[in-house]
């Protein structure tokens, strides 16, 4: 028996044994999952390396318009009614004085020396 002879004897039967043929199927079928699995992987983390940057920005954006709306929501009225009360009364005595003893209640319980410690409530200088 010569070589191209035995070669074909062996292709024969392998071709001839149909297990053999499942088996090569399921192997080439299996490689082809692989590729496509590896291959959408790929696809995946190139698609979110390209929105990540704009997901960002977004969520940035987001927080700092939520910040801008709360503290402007907050301070505006605030601020309008202080400037719509008039200066020189008790009212306004009462909330300065209030305001730095709190400050100074605040710096106590921290340790901390500021420049609200040292000054004096507005009652005792009027008094």
């Amino acid at each position: 028996m010569t070589q191209d002879s035995a070669q074909a004897a062996n292709t024969d039967t392998t071709t001839a044994n149909p297990l053999t043929a499942v088996a090569d199927a399921m192997q080439a079928a299996a490689s082809s999952v692989t590729q496509n699995i590896n291959q959408g992987a790929t696809a995946a983390r190139q698609a979110a390396e390209k929105a990540l940057p704009s997901v960002g920005m977004f969520a940035n954006r987001f927080l700092y318009t939520t910040c801008y709306a709360m503290s402007y929501g907050v301070v505006f009225p605030l601020a309008l009614v202080a400037l719509s009360v008039p200066q020189n009364n008790p009212l306004v005595h009462g909330m300065i004085d209030g305001s730095r003893a709190a400050r100074n209640k605040v710096d106590e319980m921290l340790g901390t020396n500021s420049v609200a410690a040292a000054e004096t409530p507005a009652a005792e200088a009027t008094a």
